[in-house]
């Protein structure tokens, strides 16, 4: 079994509000050294098989068609060791 993780984060020229407010958030709660947050989703999936490049490639199919919206989300795949 073999586990792939997908994840996923708004493209760079699209406002992130959530990122922002969390900026926001952190010297209040006494953090600092924070010029920026970027917030995404991370989705674990669990393979029944081998994390071969027919299973990435369905998991890519799966990232664009259901896990991101390719529109304003870059996602990123890769096989946890």
């Amino acid at each position: 079994m073999a586990r792939v993780i997908v994840d996923v984060m708004l493209k760079p020229e699209i406002l992130d509000p959530q990122g922002q407010a969390i900026a926001r958030a952190l010297p209040r709660l006494g953090f600092s050294g924070v010029s920026a947050v970027r917030q995404g989703k991370r989705f674990e999936l669990d393979l029944d098989g081998p994390a071969d490049e027919a299973a990435i490639a369905d998991v890519r199919k799966m990232a664009e068609t259901l896990l991101a919206n390719t529109v304003i989300e870059d996602f990123t795949v890769r096989v946890e060791e």
